[in-house]
């Protein structure tokens, strides 16, 4: 007795893409998290919304190579592979627009200048809280590596990370 292929079935060619983009955004983000929790560098405001990218692109990119195991075929993969993309095609734009702050091309938001202190308590109490509030301004970089900071570095990973998903979407069968 014969097996016919599914007209829609994965292959691992198509899905590798996938992986690596799971390995890499998994990593990065770690690192980032190692930087903050580990090492005590403190993320300004535009730092934190860079993380919002890997926060939704890994479960996507995970439940697109969960998709043909469930489904038998490649595409709702397909679909979610495109959606990882354009998330992290997206983490690219902030990652960009964070850079260009830093590097002064365009003012940041006005808002983005740390913490504040929350308000009750007495007057001495806050200026205690403001006095141990480390402020993290976001058009200071604070870590360079070849000419890049962590919010450049970021704007490349994450294009290299849309373009796994782009080429997943690319390489899974119609």
């Amino acid at each position: 007795m014969t097996q016919t292929p599914q007209p829609h079935s994965p292959s691992a060619a198509g899905l590798w893409p996938l992986w690596l983009l799971v390995v890499l955004a998994v990593a990065t983000i770690s690192a980032a998290w190692y930087y903050e929790l580990v090492l005590g560098y403190v993320p300004c405001k535009l730092c934190l919304e860079e993380r919002i990218p890997y926060y939704a692109g890994i479960p996507v990119a995970v439940l697109a190579l969960a998709a043909p195991a469930v489904t038998g075929d490649a595409r709702l993969a397909r679909a979610l592979a495109l959606l990882a993309g354009v998330i992290f095609l997206v983490g690219a734009g902030l990652g960009g627009y964070h850079a260009g702050v830093e590097w002064h091309f365009w003012p940041g938001p006005a808002d983005c200048s740390g913490r504040m202190p929350g308000a009750g308590g007495s007057a001495g109490d806050l200026l205690a809280q403001m006095k141990a509030t480390r402020v993290v301004a976001c058009d200071e970089a604070h870590w360079w590596l070849f000419g890049l900071s962590f919010a450049g570095w970021n704007a490349v990973i994450s294009l290299v990370l849309a373009g796994l998903g782009f080429s997943a979407f690319l390489r899974l069968k119609r």
